[in-house]
């Protein structure tokens, strides 16, 4: 049991559960641990892990049918844990992937674009990426200049997307455009004339991640490019509330990790003739990021029983979302006090995980956003406008 499991919370979780978070927390400590200072400070994200993690059935693992594991939201939420508990980074490769791309796919298309693009996507043969995001329509998707017209028995794309994760190395793009009929939902060969997606460079965060500006150039498609379900900001929005939910998780692992180092630095280093661990305001530090820990952990717990129940709402995965990457980002701040000086070097992970988390905090509807979105839920009045 971790020393911040003070409530006995992993007797909570079924033998199933466990044994898949065991899969994936040996995953991270022999692949991900050993390499992801290396991979932070070179900006430079892995891509030889995806086969491993395809091979573990951690993309597209939520989804039924077309090679997917179909996994319950619980076990998703503790893969996204134990990864998050690596790196951010790494994380944020099967969200965009599973929770993004091929939920899109699965959830929207037509039968022919699912045959085509989910099995390849679980086996991590082809990669995909999600483009709604713009560089002047970030928390307003509503006001997205991205547009697609109707010409000569072909679609014709124009605009740009921003801070669209795996875009250099996908192999698809869910791109999201304004129509006469209002938002759809596009699938983009990125070999498509006119499409361009390049990385964004000297970032503090996120480092051993890709994220990417993409231009469209007049990028022609057929007529079945489009996603025969996909109408109006809903069917995005949908998407994103399972990439929020991932989040509400993976943010555990990075404050759980940070705790864990924070501890064993502070019981094997000596100060003034004892422990760190031992002096009074360690301890309070340590007792209050395990409080948040394990609150923030059963929000996930919760959210996940009743998303498998078919009865998670949209304002409880932003209780969660916003909840949870508040005290992660907390949590590992505190944590870095307590390494020191050392603290801020990529020998231990307290920095490097709230870096990380500055952008997770961000991505996915801000705290601002999910702020009013509870704001609405509780007042019944709308503040976005």
């Amino acid at each position: 049991m971790s020393a911040s499991d003070l409530l006995d919370i992993d007797s909570e979780f079924s033998e199933t559960e466990l044994a898949l978070r065991a899969t994936v927390r040996e995953f991270v400590d022999r692949r991900i641990r050993p390499g992801i200072a290396a991979w932070f400070d070179q900006a430079r994200f892995p891509t030889e892990l995806i086969p491993e993690m395809a091979g573990l059935g951690l993309l597209g693992m939520h989804i039924s049918g077309y090679g997917c594991a179909g996994r319950t939201a619980v076990e998703y939420g503790l893969a996204a844990q134990e990864l998050e508990a690596g790196d951010s980074g790494i994380r944020t490769f099967v969200s965009v992937q599973g929770s993004l791309a091929m939920t899109a796919i699965a959830r929207f298309g037509s039968e022919q674009q699912k045959t085509e693009w989910l099995p390849r996507m679980a086996r991590g043969e082809a990669v995909g990426c999600f483009g709604l995001t713009e560089p002047t329509a970030g928390s307003d998707p509503s006001s997205m200049l991205t547009t697609a017209r109707s010409e000569g028995g072909e679609w014709v794309l124009g605009g740009s997307k921003r801070w669209i994760g795996l875009a250099s190395i996908a192999d698809v793009a869910v791109i999201w455009a304004r129509t006469e009929e209002g938002v759809r939902g596009f699938l983009v060969p990125t070999g498509t004339p006119g499409f361009e997606a390049r990385p964004i460079t000297q970032k503090l965060s996120m480092r051993a991640s890709i994220q990417c500006d993409i231009t469209l150039r007049d990028v022609r498609l057929p007529e079945s490019a489009a996603l025969p379900h996909a109408r109006g900001l809903s069917a995005p929005f949908s998407c994103l509330n399972e990439a929020r939910y991932g989040i509400a998780w993976g943010s555990i692992g990075a404050a759980r990790d940070s705790f864990d180092q924070a501890l064993a630095a502070a019981q094997e280093r000596t100060q003034f003739g004892r422990p760190v661990a031992g002096f009074q305001l360690t301890q309070e530090k340590l007792v209050n990021m395990a409080l948040e820990i394990q609150k923030a952990q059963l929000v996930a717990l919760r959210i996940g029983r009743l998303k498998d129940a078919g009865r998670a709402l949209p304002h409880m995965i932003s209780f969660a979302k916003l909840n949870n990457t508040r005290i992660a980002i907390d949590v590992a701040r505190t944590a870095r006090t307590i390494l020191g000086g050392n603290g801020i070097t990529l020998d231990y992970s307290p920095l490097r995980h709230a870096s990380n988390l500055e952008s997770v905090r961000t991505y996915e509807g801000t705290d601002e956003v999910h702020t009013l979105i509870l704001g609405q839920r509780i007042t019944g009045l709308s503040a976005f406008r």
